[in-house]
């Protein structure tokens, strides 16, 4: 990880190269990174996913979310087949380049079942159960 990298920054107030940061950014031995994804106007949290370089390039280029799909082994543009796409709005890198956060305006559902978020499993730790909250679309 480059984290001197990351810790040179903190005092730092000048803008940087995009280019310079992206090239320092902690991607995993797959060459991928988790994306936080998150309502710009509510502060929701809609879905975590991962992000190759051709993946965050193409998101900041198109300023439309671009994912790395794991389980397909190709770029995800998010809304490609289902019209529920997200329009960045604000990305950040978290202290130690290996998190990126994504503020979106979504159309359409964020979760592949309909729901609104991804995080539709609440965890009652007082009974000890999960329940299912929110509904499809």
């Amino acid at each position: 990880m480059k984290r001197s990298y990351f810790i040179a920054l903190e005092n730092g107030h000048e803008p940087l190269p995009l280019n310079e940061v992206l090239d320092q950014l902690a991607f995993d031995e797959k060459g991928l990174i988790p994306v936080i994804t998150q309502d710009a106007n509510s502060g929701e949290v809609l879905m975590f996913a991962w992000m190759n370089r051709t993946a965050l390039e193409h998101t900041i280029t198109h300023q439309r979310m671009t994912y790395w799909s794991r389980s397909r082994q190709q770029l995800w543009r998010k809304g490609e087949s289902s019209g529920h796409v997200q329009q960045l709005i604000q990305m950040s890198f978290d202290c130690d380049g290996d998190a990126i956060l994504c503020k979106v305006e979504q159309h359409g559902a964020a979760c592949h079942t309909g729901r609104p978020s991804c995080f539709y499993l609440e965890v009652d730790t007082q009974e000890e159960r999960v329940r299912v909250t929110g509904t499809p679309a």
